[in-house]
């Protein structure tokens, strides 16, 4: 069994790397230091389980836990982590599996052996759930790409545009699709994008201005980008009292 071990203490890695090679039948794939670095390390290494701190910087193993789950063949997910019992009955459906820090051989054996037995549907069932719940704001959002599972920080999207089935997400970087809802990301996000059009949501942080184009019409200009964006005109007067408060 492939494992991938990921906690932001470097001497928590090293103990459960080392219990993992005790565990007949098993070995360590990869290691992370965050929820971030677990993604992109198990599309490179394919891990059939991931041990997961939660409190980790920069992205937690809530949401590490979120994104592994849309893999095209997700691994297993076993919490590690020193919360108490009470509170980890709120992780269950996230996890096949959760471990309480220190964790000890016995109980890492059992977990992985729990894992060993799941089969590609119930993973994807758990994944589901992970999806639906979503408890707390994300910090990234991810796409399926060409390039496999791709993580977009939010803080670095300019604007989401619907069309249809998907939503366009633009970055920096340029552009992926996501199977969201304009309304599912302004209930999440709303306090960091403001709605402009019924199909667009625009990043606050972007915004350099709003301008009457031709035909009467008015168009936002966003930091860093030649092209502009159409503003309805239900939304001209809600996006101006937002853009004087800013």
């Amino acid at each position: 069994m492939r494992v991938l071990v990921c906690d932001d203490e470097h001497l928590a890695r090293e103990r459960l790397k080392r219990l993992v090679e005790k565990t007949d039948g098993c070995e360590v794939v990869a290691e992370a230091a965050n929820g971030r670095e677990a993604v992109v390390e198990a599309q490179k290494s394919r891990p059939d389980v991931v041990l997961l701190d939660i409190r980790m910087p920069d992205m937690d193993g809530m949401e590490a836990a979120e994104h592994l789950s849309k893999m095209d063949n997700p691994p297993a997910v076993i919490f590690c982590t020193a919360y108490d019992e009470h509170a980890l009955q709120a992780f269950k459906v996230h996890a096949v599996d959760y471990l309480l820090k220190p964790v000890n051989a016995e109980g890492l054996q059992g977990a992985l052996s729990k894992a060993k037995t799941l089969n590609r549907a119930q993973l994807a069932e758990i994944g589901r759930e992970v999806s639906e719940e979503k408890p707390r704001r994300r910090r990234h959002i991810s796409a399926r790409t060409h390039r496999g599972l791709e993580l977009v920080p939010v803080d670095e999207i300019r604007y989401f545009l619907a069309d249809q089935k998907y939503v366009t997400v633009c970055s920096a970087e340029g552009e992926v699709l996501i199977d969201e809802t304009l309304k599912e990301l302004e209930t999440e996000f709303g306090d960091q994008f403001v709605r402009i059009h019924r199909n667009a949501l625009v990043a606050l942080k972007y915004i350099e201005g709003m301008e009457l184009a031709t035909a009467g019409h008015h168009q936002v200009r966003l930091r860093g980008m030649d092209a502009r964006l159409t503003v309805s005109r239900r939304h001209v007067a809600g996006l101006r009292r937002v853009l004087q408060n800013l």
